[in-house]
């Protein structure tokens, strides 16, 4: 069997038990597989696949079928560009959270910062990817999970920023030794009775608690005291509650600019806040 019938083959097997983006995890598959890179693939698909690759390879289809993420089988997830370590300690990085990436550089474009927190960092991808975007600013990456720690600082090393990325293990913001110019969130968000029952992803960066927004109510009460005079908090949210997250901060920030920003699929995914000179209520 050629590669080329071989990728053809699982992409068939992928779809017809409903995984999405069947093509694109054949593919990835078949690279781990073959330790081999996308052009590399592309340029070897007429030839023939060797029986000790091809049966690792069908090993690694069958892993998927059974609902492990390909992200967990190969260790290895794209964010904004850069390749991350991951394993079953962390969250997969999604593509939606590449929206916090994009409006903190925004942010910094128009009124620089000095220091940033990256909370619930996991595998550390925002917290890496601002440090290579903004190599000047002070960058803090909290999480309560050791285990995901150990993968941020792997990551830290690969990306050549250990220097820069102060990874700090605790609840939320209390290990944070200074006010911070924006706090950043990607903080579980799922709603109890919505979890999957099967999920491979750690329950504790899943589990929002009942209405989904326990973790970050609990984040916006922190901030109060930790969040510079003209900060910033960008949290990421799930569908439905923007509503319940913008009354908490106009209650807890009652001068803050504060905005629901939809993704590319106009589901509300991210919350905004600025802050005026005054930033705490009372």
């Amino acid at each position: 069997m050629t590669l080329k019938k071989a990728l053809s083959h699982a992409r068939g097997i992928l779809a017809e038990h409903d995984i999405e983006d069947a093509p694109l995890e054949a593919e990835l598959l078949l690279r781990h597989a073959l330790k081999i890179d996308r052009t590399q693939l592309y340029l070897d698909l007429d030839r023939e696949l060797s029986p000790q690759p091809e049966e690792i390879f069908w090993q690694l289809v069958e892993r998927r079928l059974g609902g492990e993420p390909t992200a967990y089988i190969t260790g290895r997830r794209e964010f904004y560009g850069l390749d991350f370590y991951v394993d079953p300690h962390t969250l997969i990085p999604r593509p939606e959270s590449e929206l916090l990436m994009e409006t903190a550089l925004k942010l910094d474009k128009d009124h620089p910062l000095s220091t940033i927190a990256d909370i619930g960092t996991g595998c550390g991808a925002i917290a890496i990817s601002l440090a290579l975007e903004l190599p000047g600013v002070k960058i803090y990456a909290t999480d309560i999970s050791a285990a995901a720690l150990e993968v941020a600082s792997i990551n830290c090393q690969k990306h050549g920023v250990a220097d820069r990325v102060h990874l700090l293990q605790g609840d939320m913001l209390e290990p944070l030794p200074e006010l911070v110019d924006l706090i950043i969130a990607n903080l579980p968000y799922v709603r109890q009775a919505e979890l999957a029952p099967t999920s491979f992803e750690p329950l504790i960066a899943l589990d929002g608690g009942a209405d989904g927004t326990e973790s970050i109510a609990k984040l916006c009460r922190q901030a109060q005291s930790k969040l510079s005079a003209r900060g910033n908090l960008l949290l990421e949210i799930g569908q439905g509650q923007g509503v319940v997250v913008t009354t908490l901060l106009h209650g807890l920030f009652p001068n803050g600019e504060i905005e629901v920003v939809p993704d590319l699929g106009s589901i509300e995914r991210m919350v905004s806040l600025n802050l005026s000179k005054d930033k705490v209520a009372g």
